[in-house]
């Protein structure tokens, strides 16, 4: 009797496992399309964020424009390091179709706001508060900046610090003729 036990619950071990192999395979089958990377010739997902001013923006709104998508956070020391050159190049771009989105990623409406006034940014600052516009695009690390051309197609993925040349190199480049 006490084989019958063991070799019952094995069986029922086994056949769990088995089971369980078999869910988790469908499941990500299934989910492999929505967890996929977002890669250079991509359409731009659109979303919708509010900055801090108040003002909504989505960014299918932007098309016919070249969208500078940038994630960053506060904390982010290259992040701190490319702001003024990125604000300074927006003066330049902005008048000629350009659009840079910078996306906080969760942190909060004061050091958001800290940051903005210490830096003195001139270009919509917005937050994604539950992180939910950086989990579909599958953002890390910060600093990440997506170039997004006039018909909302993904150009270039950069991650990591930008210098001036390179953020005037990447703005040409989406910038409509």
């Amino acid at each position: 009797m006490d084989k019958k036990k063991k070799r019952f619950f094995m069986r029922t071990i086994i056949l769990a496992i088995m089971v369980f192999a078999i869910v988790f395979t469908i499941y990500t089958n299934l989910t492999k399309e929505r967890t996929a990377l977002i890669q250079v010739g991509d359409d731009a997902p659109d979303f919708a964020l509010v900055d801090m001013n108040g003002k909504k923006h989505k960014l299918s709104d932007y098309k016919g424009q070249g969208v500078f998508l940038n994630f960053w956070g506060t904390w982010c020391k290259p992040c701190e390091r490319e702001f003024p050159l990125m604000d300074e190049q927006y003066q330049k771009y902005k008048d000629k179709g350009l659009e840079i989105l910078a996306v906080n990623v969760g942190e909060s409406d004061f050091s958001v706001q800290k940051f903005i006034d210490r830096k003195g940014l001139s270009f919509p600052v917005l937050i994604d508060h539950n992180k939910s516009v950086m989990e579909t695009y599958k953002i890390n690390p910060l600093p990440t900046t997506l170039l997004i051309n006039p018909e909302g197609k993904i150009v270039k993925v950069i991650t990591g610090e930008m210098s001036k040349e390179m953020i005037i190199e990447y703005m040409e480049q989406i910038t409509p003729s």
